[in-house]
């Protein structure tokens, strides 16, 4: 053994797991009072951001949710699509973003493939998540994203988040090389196909993306990307790892598209 192979092993002050969730703690240690998220009319900052993802996960653990668990959400470019990239990996458990124009046995399909445990899901994606419930063999709880539920069997996501404390620190993984998402092809030759992303290549892919495109504190990013296709390519953790703004758009309008580039 040599002198760089004594004293020198992995500890606390000198290795940490690579992880996405971590730039949501910095952004909000570095950026607090600063607009992280506009949808729509609503905005948040960096200190709330971090306190509602720390719920989010919270709340998973107490329904008995982490390591190795599928949380799958059918959404539109939103504050609550944002939050599961955080919450859900925060708790250990696996983000499963599904594609919003698949048809309803497609969708029953990811479920039932994933092992989901819960399914959350935005206003706009409610009828093709409860015509995908009804298609399934097991009973899977699920969540509303936007207002009041759907109907019986639907909880309201605010009331999810108030089940949480934004108490204590961000959960880094034990292991990096854990699982933090699986995204799923659209089926066009055959059944969808499930691929996985640990935490550290959303890391460092995050980081490419921000490297790449000169992204910095001052950025502003426009989602016209469905965050579902493939995390956004990882811009649903670039954009915070810098602290930029990112700002929701729920649905490929031009007029509004222009509207939010010329405000």
């Amino acid at each position: 053994m040599g002198i760089y192979d004594e004293g020198l092993e992995p500890g606390p002050a000198n290795w940490a797991p690579l992880s996405p969730v971590s730039f949501l703690e910095r952004s909000a240690l570095a950026f607090p009072a600063k607009t992280a998220v506009i949808d729509e009319a609503r905005r948040v900052d960096y200190r709330t951001l971090l306190a509602r993802c720390l719920r989010f996960a919270d709340a998973l653990r107490r329904r008995e949710i982490g390591r190795g668990d599928t949380v799958s959400v059918i959404a539109a470019n939103s504050l609550g699509m944002l939050e599961a990239h955080y919450g859900v990996p925060m708790a250990g458990a696996v983000l499963n973003t599904v594609n919003v124009r698949l048809e309803p046995a497609t969708v029953a399909y990811i479920l039932e493939h994933s092992e989901a445990k819960l399914l959350m899901a935005s206003r706009e994606c409610l009828e093709l998540a409860k015509a995908a419930l009804v298609k399934l063999e097991r009973p899977i709880p699920a969540i509303a994203l936007d207002g009041a539920p759907p109907g019986a069997g639907w909880e309201d996501y605010e009331a999810f988040l108030a089940e949480g404390s934004p108490e204590g620190a961000v959960q880094l993984p034990a292991d990096e090389w854990d699982a933090v998402s699986l995204c799923y092809t659209s089926g066009t030759t055959g059944r969808p196909k499930g691929v996985v992303y640990h935490h550290r290549g959303a890391y460092l892919n995050a980081l490419g993306n921000a490297l790449g495109l000169g992204l910095g504190p001052g950025s502003v990013y426009l989602w016209t990307l469905p965050m579902f296709h493939c995390n956004g390519w990882t811009f649903t953790w670039a954009v915070t790892a810098v602290g930029g703004t990112h700002i929701c758009q729920r649905a490929v309008v031009p007029a509004r598209i222009f509207e939010a580039i010329a405000e």
